[in-house]
């Protein structure tokens, strides 16, 4: 059985592949991991996705330019390719979806994109309508695909102030829908306030999240 410290070590290394931009690392790492008998889920959280978003902080400190980070994103589904039909879904009886999308005035979409990613990593269906989307977008979407959730993401103040409006929007045409919200200058305060059913800070924690929420909502 692998040890504490191999494990540890294997997702270090998961990690600073995905940071390094190496694919071929990302890729072979993966594999072991799968050898070692790791959890292919923790793989990923703790490890690519890990490693992801140390390189969106790069990128926000103007350490990282889109070049790296798309070069960053290549190694991360590098991983995934491997882990991904080893990942233990949570056993539910039907598919979930969701509908993700950064709220109009902003272009910013790395973080919606990892959480993308960590979704379609858990065996969700996930409808991703990009950036700066227009709040009826997702209103229209919901409307087409009665997803479970709704994510909305915003990475500046101003475009925060969207979200109200927004769930007031998705809500008065869907009222079962659970929506979650994320993103830099978002809190659980604020999020309660707006009147979302969940918050969560980084990709890793959303999946658990938006679990969490449906659960609860199911009683």
């Amino acid at each position: 059985m692998v040890s504490t410290e191999e494990t540890q070590e294997l997702i270090k290394r998961l990690h600073n592949a995905v940071l390094n931009m190496d694919e071929d690392a990302a890729r072979k790492l993966s594999q072991i991991v799968l050898e070692k008998g790791i959890d292919a889920y923790y793989a990923v959280t703790k490890g690519l996705a890990a490693g992801m978003s140390a390189a969106g902080r790069l990128y926000a400190r103007q350490e990282y330019f889109v070049p790296e980070l798309l070069l960053c994103s290549d190694a991360l589904y590098a991983g995934l390719e491997v882990l991904r039909p080893h990942i233990k879904v949570s056993g539910l009886e039907k598919k979930r979806q969701m509908i993700i999308g950064t709220v109009e005035g902003d272009i910013h979409d790395i973080g919606k994109n990892l959480v993308k990613i960590m979704f379609e990593a858990d065996g969700w269906t996930v409808h991703d309508l990009g950036r700066d989307v227009d709040l009826s977008r997702f209103v229209e979407e919901q409307k087409r695909t009665k997803s479970d959730i709704v994510a909305m993401s915003a990475l500046m103040t101003t475009s925060m102030l969207a979200m109200p409006k927004a769930i007031k929007m998705i809500k008065a045409e869907d009222p079962e829908v659970a929506i979650m919200v994320g993103g830099a200058p978002l809190t659980h305060d604020i999020a309660m306030k707006y009147g979302a059913d969940g918050y969560a800070d980084n990709a890793g924690e959303a999946v658990q999240e938006a679990n969490k929420i449906l659960k609860r909502l199911e009683k």
